[in-house]
């Protein structure tokens, strides 16, 4: 599994539509019956020492759908900083994630565009009842000797039935 690479602060080597094309299906020609939405915290810097202090951590956003039979379509992946203003969006138009297949997004350490406060939106939808997708955020990067990793789930903020 590939993962999104920034060669520089902001600047993507690619797309979720290309470096996850075996990951993707076709959309279905159904009506979407159900959609929902999950935010999810992340901390791509973190103040330490009363903010004298600050650690830099790369993110990778991970989707995951949790069924084994239906494709889960994704129609949002934004990032957002810690004001709330939207810093990118990953996605140009929605894609359909295969069951129990897998989509990510990461944001480089040196990438200081969502502050301590970042976050991403992940909308999704699918044609009927479906596990809820995993979506999930990893956390890593080094202060002074050490290396650390954290995970921050995401939080369902709406769940409709069309």
């Amino acid at each position: 599994m590939s993962i999104l690479h920034c060669a520089a602060a902001g600047a993507q080597t690619g797309n979720i539509e290309q470096n996850f094309a075996a990951s993707l299906t076709t959309l279905p020609p159904e009506n979407l019956a159900i959609s929902g939405a999950f935010y999810v915290p992340v901390y791509s810097s973190v103040s330490m020492s009363q903010g004298k202090l600050r650690a830099d951590f790369s993110v990778t956003l991970s989707v995951h759908n949790a069924s084994e039979t239906r494709p889960l379509v994704l129609k949002r992946i934004a990032y957002f900083d810690t004001s709330g203003k939207m810093v990118e969006s990953y996605l140009k138009s929605p894609v359909a994630l295969k069951p129990f297949a897998t989509v990510e997004v990461f944001i480089a350490a040196n990438d200081l565009r969502g502050g301590t406060g970042a976050n991403f939106v992940v909308d999704w939808a699918a044609t009927g009842e479906i596990a809820e997708p995993a979506v999930e955020a990893l956390m890593f990067g080094s202060v002074g000797a050490g290396h650390y990793a954290f995970i921050s789930q995401g939080r369902p903020i709406k769940v409709i039935k069309n």
